[in-house]
């Protein structure tokens, strides 16, 4: 399923100007550890998380991620967001909580 597909399926808004484009998402990973993310999440995933900080923006490019969605309403300041643009990474956001997108991403994902 595409990263578009995703965006418009579950209602979330894009937090960056960066093209999501015909990205293709093979699955989801949900955490908040950037550790646990760089250990387990893999090629395609959309990550989920609360983190807002830059560093976010490292762990979806050395894990070749197709984006991230911030929960709970949460935004990157400014330098994050334009460093995202400029490194190509797809932020999104969302009202909803973890435990919620990632059950709603599941789901529209087991049927593809």
């Amino acid at each position: 399923m595409t990263l578009v597909e995703i965006v418009e399926s579950l209602g979330l808004k894009s937090l960056t100007s960066t093209e999501a484009g015909v990205v293709n998402v093979t699955g989801g990973y949900t955490s908040d550890l950037l550790s646990d993310v760089m250990a387990n999440g893999r090629v395609g995933d959309l990550w989920i998380t609360l983190q807002t900080h830059k560093n976010i923006l490292a762990v979806v490019k050395i894990k070749d991620l197709a984006g991230v969605i911030i929960v709970n309403d949460r935004t990157p300041d400014d330098d994050t967001i334009r460093t995202a643009e400029e490194e190509g990474v797809v932020v999104l956001g969302t009202g909803k909580s973890a435990f919620r997108i990632t059950g709603q991403l599941y789901e529209l994902l087991k049927k593809k």
